[in-house]
């Protein structure tokens, strides 16, 4: 087999597990156990499976259940006043806040998250680091689309970030991948000292697993957790009741959950 044909498999085959990687946890999440259950149920009739795939879209959309799965996943941290924050080598955002707009000019605007964005260029500001880093996010079924970080760095241009201290990695589509880019950068860059951190800002329920792969590619950090998706109040009775919200906090801890694990799994092989 000749190097570009080998190239190609490569990319082939990276590209199949990157959609593995979003398509597999679909199946261990409450939406996709209650069809399975659902399915189950008519096709064995047993009426026992179509009340537990209720009872578990039902539970798993609950506000109740949903936030305190979220906390859980963000570890019960709580935002960090910037003061407090240590001096660093850099700023790293992991990026995934943008989505394309509809229209024929295919503008990239805040789909969620923007709090990473927000903090990093706020941490910079604050003089907490020289360099701010955003990493080269982009997925396979939008092969036209620019890197993630080239647009965020536009952005923090517009807002008084110097350009010639803003480093966008290469593309990089999971949190394994935007951790080798930037240890592959302070490398190159020179910044690659064993004894000091990097501010590493992202979604409170994704630092234990981003934490868990910078360390693992060398990259000592100090995270700066963002973007808390548990609503605060009193008990009420919406608590109880489903809602797209529940649901979609009880979904984001799983998939955390899973993607910790097989990390960790990773860790032993």
């Amino acid at each position: 087999m000749g190097w570009p044909s080998f190239v190609g498999c490569s990319t082939i085959v990276i590209i199949m597990m990157i959609y593995l990687d979003k398509i597999l946890p679909v199946f261990f999440l409450p939406v996709g156990v209650a069809i399975l259950l659902g399915l189950a149920s008519l096709l064995f009739r047993k009426r026992a499976l179509g009340v537990a795939a209720v009872l578990v879209l039902w539970l798993s959309s609950t506000p109740l259940v949903g936030d305190m799965a979220i906390r859980a996943a963000e570890g019960w941290q709580h935002r960090i006043p910037v003061q407090l924050v240590p001096q660093a080598r850099a700023i790293v955002v992991l990026t995934g806040m943008l989505v394309p707009a509809q229209g024929a000019e295919s503008e990239n605007e805040w789909g969620g998250a923007v709090d990473r964005f927000d903090a990093g260029v706020a941490l910079f500001k604050a003089g907490k680091a020289p360099l701010l880093i955003f990493t080269g996010g982009w997925v396979p079924w939008r092969p036209e689309a620019p890197r993630e970080g080239d647009v965020l760095a536009d952005r923090a241009v517009a807002l008084g970030v110097p350009r010639n201290q803003i480093v966008v990695t290469g593309k990089v589509s999971n949190t394994a991948g935007e951790a080798r880019e930037v240890a592959a950068l302070l490398r190159n860059l020179n910044q690659d000292r064993a004894d000091d951190v990097v501010i590493l800002v992202t979604s409170a329920f994704h630092v234990r697993r981003s934490r868990l792969q910078f360390t693992r590619a060398g990259v000592p950090v100090f995270p700066f957790p963002v973007d808390f998706q548990a609503l605060a109040g009193p008990f009420t009775v919406m608590d109880v009741l489903p809602s797209a919200h529940g649901l979609g906090n009880t979904e984001t801890a799983l998939r955390e959950l899973y993607g910790y694990l097989f990390y960790r799994l990773t860790l032993l092989t």
